[in-house]
């Protein structure tokens, strides 16, 4: 019998997906009782390793985001190394109760469980997410050249955290606790956790299946040979990352080279045995297929299709630069010389004569197009999606949220115990964004910053109205789609010329969704695990702790002893990419300013027509969806496929390209042939990949790049692809000499 109604297609997916994450559960014995509701989260042992491994995973973090490409420790390394060190606790601890001054604790209450597991996950994954405030750090200090001090950048970058906390912890009655949002990037830490805690049962099952390795064996056999592997791309034969062999063969041809080419090229032939360079974007064994479908399409139509036709036919003068670049130009084809056109006075300002004495600002037709138009256009897409797909769930959810808060103001008065969030209150949440807002303004005024209390202000109330949307989004899909072109309009608009003041307007109204984001796939996680909700609290309070100070201690310990940091002659590929990206878009919205940018002498003006594109397209897929239902309409997604791209630049078409054929591969191939291996070792197989990769980095860097052995090593295969037009940006156009673009 048929069902007449028929779901939406974000209810179709979160419920194929919640599916699947209850037989992972279900392998862990954790899905449906709390198993271990007679032992503690907050013991000793999870303070001590979580700390430890906070500490370590966030300072290699921040180094290795200054790298290209940027490789991470994993969370999954921390989950994976504490289970050993955990039990190896339970075995040389002794087990008696202790009582120092009234207090009564154990060593070694009880053997080491997945909810203290969990939590040690939680630490790390706060401290271990680094790359957006880092990089504001480093663009400050190491392409301003403001040396504010610790004491401004630990209040600040501390503040970018608790306004994020605050807004996890206040709305996670709609983005947490409902069952139908599932957040699919939790699926690799249950698989982790169900392989290192499974209880093994006898019977039929088990002896079915006594020929198949079993999931801790395979996650073994596969960390053990993608470390070993990775010494090959990384160090001994990097050709094999950027395997763009047919540019090896014509390096000279420019057209070969931007069509081909992986480092400033299309990327047309997405090939590289890096895992690094294909989870680059975000690891394709966990994006359900149907993004990721989404994502591949906006690469063939906006990349391969409309920036090549944009390209070859000089729109905005992008012929004369590369096809994909970072970096941005001026009217000589060479990169942007910043220092030319800021005031002598502060260093900060645009100087208006010496701007228009030098250059108007060029970009790559990638950056244009990605960075911006596509920008643009998905922010109205994503409002109007929302209103589409999902105003009926945000109204309620809102109105169970306003509820909560009209029995938190009647509480005083008639004495009733405050509302909660699990068993938290709500006022903890509260006056974490209330202290967040206050450091914000506290180190703005102190420091002189340009963005003052009004400033902190604005870019607020851009977070609080969008985090909603962009959490929405990535807790369905594993994707993140961004809203930074619209802060850097909006204080471009607001602070012309004052490039530090567009910065941390960005910090303050992008950054802490992102964080807040985390925090709540954080807390979703822990809710599937039956852990408190006040256990949770305390231990995301601790791991912003340790991000804070170990962000600002690594990044100005890294500027000052890394080799060449933040240029072309790094060492170790520390060209600080994401930092540089920043920068120069900082220089656009910043210093150059929007009025200018799009005004009616330039062509880019044309790039706001995109707004109605990101407005209209919605509202005919919406319909297409209604009228076509069982289609392949219903899996279409207006935000991905017009904000999926967001990290080009500094990733290109190989990079999505590789992501896209390996999580369709594993994501629908796989899942419909080989469903039963699926289930089983996909997730395994993505927490090795993972944890290996960074963990190899981590050996290779210190033992091989950072003590100098990597000099010595020089031969074909870690230069060939070097030396090409791909790796030197040739543009399609050579400008006379002495000539400049109009």
């Amino acid at each position: 019998m048929t069902d007449k109604s028929t779901p939406s297609v974000s209810q179709t997916e979160s419920s194929d997906d919640e599916k699947l994450l209850k037989e992972v559960l279900n392998a862990a014995q954790i899905d449906t009782e709390d198993r271990y509701a007679d032992q503690q989260a907050l013991t000793l042992r999870m303070w001590t390793i979580g700390i430890t491994f906070s500490i370590a995973g966030c300072g290699l973090n921040t180094l290795f985001t200054l790298r290209s490409p940027s490789i991470s420790i994993a969370k999954s390394t921390a989950q994976l190394l504490a289970y050993p060190a955990g039990r190896l606790w339970d075995a040389c601890m002794p087990t008696r109760q202790f009582n120092i001054l009234g207090w009564n604790f154990s060593l070694n209450p009880h053997p080491f469980n997945p909810k203290e597991h969990i939590l040690i996950y939680v630490m790390a994954n706060i401290s271990f997410f680094t790359r957006m405030t880092a990089d504001i750090l480093v663009e400050q200090k190491m392409f301003f050249g403001l040396n504010s001090g610790w004491a401004f950048q630990i209040l600040m970058i501390l503040a970018l955290f608790l306004i994020g906390f605050a807004f996890s912890g206040l709305t996670r009655p709609a983005l947490v606790e409902p069952r139908k949002v599932v957040w699919p990037g939790l699926l690799s830490v249950t698989a982790l956790t169900a392989t290192l805690h499974r209880r093994r049962k006898a019977g039929a099952n088990e002896s079915n299946s006594s020929r198949k390795i079993s999931t801790l064996g395979f996650f073994c056999l596969v960390f053990l040979g993608s470390v070993c592997w990775y010494w090959l791309p990384d160090f001994l034969f990097p050709a094999l990352s950027y395997f763009n062999f047919p540019c090896w063969i014509n390096p000279d041809s420019p057209a070969v080279n931007q069509v081909f080419g992986v480092s400033s090229g299309m990327g047309l032939l997405p090939l590289t045995l890096d895992w690094s360079q294909i989870a680059y974007v975000a690891s394709p064994l966990l994006v359900p297929s149907w993004a990721i479908a989404n994502v591949a399409i906006a690469l063939v139509f906006w990349i391969y299709i409309v920036a090549t036709a944009c390209y070859y036919m000089n729109v905005w003068n992008t012929a004369y630069l590369p096809f994909q670049s970072s970096s941005i130009f001026d009217n000589t084809g060479n990169v942007y010389n910043v220092s030319r056109i800021l005031s002598e006075s502060d260093g900060f300002s645009l100087d208006l004569a010496k701007y228009e004495k030098y250059s108007p600002v060029y970009m790559p037709i990638t950056y244009a197009l990605s960075t911006y138009a596509l920008a643009i256009a998905t922010l109205a897409s994503l409002i109007v999606w929302i209103i589409l797909e999902h105003h009926g769930y945000i109204l309620a959810a809102f109105r169970d949220l306003g509820n909560v808060y009209r029995v938190s103001f009647r509480a005083p008065r008639e004495k009733q115990r405050p509302p909660r969030i699990g068993d938290v209150s709500t006022w903890w949440y509260s006056g974490c964004l209330l202290l967040g807002l206050f450091l914000a303004i506290f180190a703005t005024e102190y420091w002189n910053i340009e963005l003052r209390w009004f400033g902190v202000l604005s870019s607020f109330a851009i977070s609080a109205t969008f985090f909603f949307p962009v959490t929405l989004v990535y807790a369905n899909t594993n994707l993140k789609v961004g809203i930074e072109v619209f802060c850097r309009i909006v204080g471009g608009f607001l602070w012309e010329g004052k490039i530090l003041a567009n910065v941390w307007f960005v910090g303050l109204g992008y950054t802490t969704i992102l964080n807040g984001l985390s925090f709540s796939q954080d807390m979703k996680l822990c809710l599937y695990y039956h852990i408190p909700a006040y256990s949770v609290f305390w231990a995301q309070c601790i791991g912003i702790i340790i991000g804070t100070v170990g962000q600002v201690a690594v990044v100005n310990w890294a500027l000052g002893h890394i080799h060449g940091i933040c240029t072309t002659d790094a060492l170790n590929g520390f060209t600080c990419p994401f930092s540089r990206t920043n920068f120069n878009t900082s220089i656009i919205w910043g210093a150059v300013g929007p009025r200018r940018f799009f005004s009616a002498d330039s062509g880019y003006r044309n790039l706001f027509y995109l707004i109605i594109i990101g407005g209209t397209l919605p509202v005919i897929v919406h319909l297409l969806k209604r009228r076509y239902p069982t289609s392949f309409w219903r899996n279409a997604s207006v935000p991905l496929l017009l904000g999926g791209l967001n990290y080009i630049p500094p990733a290109t078409g190989m990079n999505y390209g590789s992501w896209a054929i390996v999580g369709l591969f594993f994501g629908y191939f796989v899942r419909k042939r080989h469903n039963r291996w699926w289930r089983r070792y996909n997730f395994v197989l993505d927490s090795a990949l993972e944890s290996s990769v960074s963990l190899a980095a981590f050996v290779i860097f210190f033992t091989i790049y950072y003590s100098g052995v990597s000099d010595r090593l020089s031969w074909w295969g870690t230069e060939v692809y070097k030396e090409t037009c791909d790796w030197t940006g040739c543009p399609h156009k050579l400008l006379p000499a002495g000539a400049k673009i109009e």
